[in-house]
C-alpha cells in the first residue's frame, strides 16, 4: 500500500501566501509518511476579479508557486500533483493547468483543463470560464507512487468521455481537483466522484477548496479519495482547511477488476 495526502485549502488572492501553505503541507506530508501530495483547483490564486488576478497571472516560467512546490518536491523527496495554477499562455489567454512534480522538483506531466465552467445557477452564482481561460485539448496520464494517474479538473467530471479515454489508458488512479460550488457540491459532488470511481475501476483522489474566500466566493470542501468499488475511504467535511491522508492499496484495485472487468468488457459504440 503507498500513503498520499491530500490539502485541502481556502486559497486566496496571494501567490505567496497559497504557496506557503502548500509548501508547510509538503513537509507535513512527509513527515506523516505519504509519498505522494495533490492540492486543490487554483491553489496558487483563487480570485474572480478578473482585473485584480491578471495582475497575479504570470507565465509558467514565472509562477512563484510553482518554483516553490518544485523546490519543495526536490528538498523532501515527494511527488506532488498540483491541482491547477492559473497560467497565462503565450496567446494572452489563461491556461487552468495542473502539473505532477517529480521528486527530482521536475515536472512530470501537465494538463489544462478541458471543459470549461460556463454556468448560471438558480441560486444567482453565474460563472463563465471560458471568457478568460482557453481549454485544453489532450488526455494527461503519469507515472507516479500510485500507479498511472489520470488528470482532469473540476467540472471535466461531469463529462463521461474523458474518463472513458482515461479507462482505457488503465488508470490506477484518477485526480479530480476541484473549487466546487456550494449548491452543486450538495447535489453532485460525492455522486459523481463515486460514479467516475466505479466506471474507471480506478480510485479517485479529490482534492477541494473549501469555505468562504476572500474573492466572495463559498466553496464545497468534501476533499474525497474514492476506492474502485466505489467506497468513499477518506471525507475531510466541509468545515475547515487542513491535511488528510489515505492509504492507497493495487490489490483493492486488482480485485475489483477480477470480480467487474467492465473495462476488458468494454465493447466500441458507434451510432
Amino acid at each position: 500500500m503507498t500513503r498520499i495526502a491530500v490539502l485541502q485549502m481556502t486559497s486566496g488572492i496571494d501567490p505567496a501566501e497559497n504557496g506557503r501553505v502548500i509548501v508547510e503541507a509538503l513537509s507535513q506530508a512527509k513527515s506523516g509518511g505519504a509519498a505522494m501530495l495533490f492540492t486543490p483547483e487554483m491553489s496558487g490564486l483563487l480570485d474572480r476579479d478578473r482585473k485584480r488576478a491578471a495582475e497575479r497571472i504570470v507565465p509558467e516560467a514565472d509562477d512563484p508557486v510553482l518554483a516553490k512546490v518544485r523546490e519543495a518536491a526536490a528538498r523532501e523527496g515527494l511527488v506532488v500533483a498540483i491541482g491547477s495554477l492559473a497560467i497565462a499562455r503565450e496567446d494572452g489567454r489563461w491556461a487552468n493547468r495542473s502539473f505532477v512534480i517529480g521528486v527530482d522538483g521536475e515536472i512530470a506531466a501537465r494538463y489544462d483543463k478541458m471543459h470549461m465552467f460556463d454556468v448560471s445557477l438558480d441560486t444567482g452564482e453565474k460563472w463563465n470560464e471560458s471568457s478568460a481561460y482557453a481549454a485544453g485539448s489532450s488526455v494527461v496520464t503519469a507515472d507516479t507512487p500510485i500507479g498511472r494517474l489520470g488528470l482532469c479538473v473540476c467540472y471535466d467530471m461531469r463529462f463521461p468521455a474523458l474518463y472513458e479515454a482515461l479507462g482505457r489508458q488503465q488508470c490506477d488512479a484518477i485526480a479530480v481537483p476541484a473549487a466546487f460550488t456550494v449548491p452543486t457540491g450538495k447535489a453532485h459532488w460525492e455522486l459523481l466522484l463515486r460514479a467516475r470511481a466505479v466506471e474507471a475501476s480506478a480510485w479517485v483522489i479529490a482534492a477541494a477548496q473549501v469555505g468562504q474566500h476572500e474573492d466572495g466566493r463559498s466553496t464545497w470542501g468534501h476533499s474525497l479519495v474514492v476506492d474502485p468499488w466505489g467506497e468513499v475511504v477518506l471525507d475531510m467535511g466541509g468545515d475547515r482547511a487542513g491535511l488528510g491522508f489515505a492509504e492507497i492499496d493495487p490489490e483493492r484495485t486488482a480485485a475489483v477488476r477480477r470480480q467487474l472487468p467492465s473495462l476488458a468488457n468494454r465493447r466500441n459504440i458507434t451510432i
